[in-house]
């Protein structure tokens, strides 16, 4: 086996934690990957693995070579990708990140449509309410809301979303219908556990700002979850308006406080920075653009 053959089993074993997961993938028997690992080890002359009976861990050596393997793996994949803008039809795995509400809301709906235009483009779409290492993960296009944190990746804006507090009639005529944000404290206001900047909702009106800290109500680790439980019934919620925006037309949901203006969330995508862009990125950056602008459909 070559030496990038090598890398590609090591970087498989260390990514899914065990010999016998890597073996499934790359249809290789758990021993063929130990000794194989072994083997790179001898060469070396380094122990890349610490190896227990249920996991595995890298040394810190294993750790270098692993980070190491990872890009040379990429530039081997953007190599072959940077061919696909010469005639080719683009094609390959895009891998794409997004949060969950997105994706169900915005995002999903467009999919089929951009398969039908590149068929021979096959998508792995991950979801996931939290930043990403796109290098790491080797995810293509990671779909964000919210400031930035990551400034070395190529960033589009596809657009912004108003966070709209709401709930549904049921909730309201059993509860009554809150008129200023400090009456929220007599409500079901529900929460995100895993986020608790998400939990801060900032009311702003004639200047004046007014900050409501939610802590009693429903909670979740889903935004999601969220959704489906305001329109239950279960209480109030604060979420971007491209999630909410169809039930609130439709009457499912209420806004409320719309007198107060609420803080709004920007939208990028981003992919990292490469000297030729994969054909596969490019139409999907493309593809969004000319989905989201310069007019969001939530808007």
């Amino acid at each position: 086996m070559d030496k990038l053959s090598e890398m590609q089993v090591f970087v498989a074993a260390v990514k899914s934690g065990s010999f016998s997961a890597a073996g499934r993938e790359l249809e290789l028997s758990p021993s063929a990957v130990s000794k194989l690992i072994s083997r790179m080890e001898s060469r070396l002359g380094v122990r890349l693995l610490n190896r227990t009976t249920r996991t595995l861990s890298l040394t810190e050596g294993g750790q270098v070579y692993y980070q190491r393997c990872l890009d040379i793996l990429q530039d081997v994949e953007a190599a072959e990708d940077a061919l696909s803008g010469f005639g080719q039809i683009p094609k390959g795995i895009l891998r794409i990140n997004s949060s969950p509400g997105f994706a169900r809301q915005q995002l999903l709906p467009l999919l089929p449509g951009f398969k039908s235009r590149y068929p021979e483009i096959e998508i792995e779409l991950q979801l996931s309410g939290f930043s990403v290492d796109l290098i790491g993960e080797r995810i293509d296009v990671a779909i964000r809301l919210g400031e930035l944190e990551d400034t070395s990746l190529i960033a589009r804006k596809l657009g912004e979303s108003q966070r709209l507090v709401c709930a549904s009639p049921d909730y309201l005529e059993r509860f009554g219908t809150p008129q200023t944000p400090n009456e929220l404290d007599h409500h079901q206001c529900l929460r995100l556990s895993t986020n608790e900047a998400f939990n801060r909702w900032r009311f702003f009106r004639e200047g004046q700002s007014e900050l409501v800290e939610v802590s009693q109500g429903f909670v979740t680790d889903n935004v999601e979850a969220l959704y489906e439980y305001a329109l239950l019934g279960g209480g109030i919620v604060r979420l971007s308006s491209f999630m909410v925006g169809e039930a609130i037309a439709s009457g499912c949901l209420v806004p409320l406080l719309q007198e107060y203006e609420i803080d709004k969330q920007q939208i990028h995508l981003l992919y990292a920075h490469r000297r030729h862009l994969p054909a596969k990125v490019r139409v999907f950056v493309d593809y969004l653009l000319e989905q989201f602008t310069p007019i969001p459909p939530w808007q």
